[in-house]
């Protein structure tokens, strides 16, 4: 079972000039653990079922670029790009310099945003759920066509190309890893079914996440798509793994027999502390799994 790290908050501690070095020093303890995977959000606003809007937030690709400098081994991933924060050409060559200058660690982590409050706020076009989705499949088409050696145009219903010009390429071969995220059976099961390399959900029970899993299968089937050629991931969001780490063990043991690969921890408090808690008392456990 592989180990993922999610940094979903600044707010501590509570001192601005003190995001950078925290940030670092949890992103460090993290790889020395083994931690196969850094990621951030992609929110300029603090969700409010976590917090408040107001509270700290960081725009996510200039953080994994930072974190790109401070590590060496990590996976680096939005979880998960918002596709209507980014035109998908410009998002393609983003995704593309973090993998250049991290030496081949990116991961397009996305899927279709929701946060209407902090669109709305920011100027970010609001649309239809229907109309999100279609954006969504042609980002990653348009994004597949920039990390190919068909350097064309696309013609799409909201997006057109004059040229799928990426230069360099991914230092990652073929291509950066595009992971899907949500647990959505009609829509986003059926778009991991169609591009993606891994998909990510919320660990809420086996029973979901085996639901969930049996949804994609089926459109695996349907597509003519290997199924075990996805990498399943999945947000642990059970009690704090620090409050019984034997029931985290327990649930990780659930998950691996479901096809889980990896988990994703969201750091309680002040995240250099919980990570090195958690790298302590649960990352060899788990590692083990």
């Amino acid at each position: 079972m592989e180990l993922g790290l999610h940094y979903w908050t600044y707010s501590t501690p509570a001192e601005p000039e003190r995001i950078a070095s925290t940030l670092t020093q949890t992103a460090r303890i993290a790889e020395q653990a083994g931690f196969a995977e850094f990621t951030a959000m992609d929110h300029y606003f603090q969700m409010e079922h976590r917090g408040t809007a107001d509270e700290p937030m960081l725009e996510g690709y200039t953080t994994l670029g930072y974190v790109a400098a401070v590590t060496e081994r990590m996976r680096l991933s939005l979880l998960v790009t918002g596709v209507m924060y980014r035109y998908p050409g410009l998002l393609a060559k983003i995704v593309t310099t973090l993998d250049v200058l991290s030496g081949g660690r990116a991961q397009l982590g996305i899927g279709a945003s929701w946060y209407e409050r902090e669109q709305r706020a920011l100027g970010v076009p609001v649309v239809s759920m229907s109309e999100r989705f279609e954006r969504l499949e042609e980002t990653l088409q348009i994004c597949l066509q920039m990390w190919s050696p068909d350097n064309g145009p696309y013609k799409g219903t909201h997006y057109q190309l004059a040229e799928t010009l990426c230069v360099p390429a991914p230092l990652r071969k073929p291509r950066p890893p595009i992971l899907i995220g949500g647990g959505g059976e009609k829509k986003t099961l059926l778009l991991v079914a169609r591009y993606a390399d891994a998909c990510n959900l919320f660990a809420s029970s086996p029973e979901d996440v085996s639901r969930k899993l049996d949804v994609l299968r089926a459109h695996c089937d349907a597509e003519g798509r290997d199924y075990d050629a996805i990498r399943k991931t999945a947000v642990y969001i059970g009690e704090s793994p620090l409050d019984n780490p034997d029931q985290v063990v327990r649930d990780a043991e659930n998950y691996r027999d479901l096809g889980i690969t990896l988990l994703n921890f969201m750091p309680d408090g002040d995240p250099a502390a919980y990570t090195e808690q958690l790298a302590e008392r649960l990352a060899p456990r788990l590692a083990s799994i």
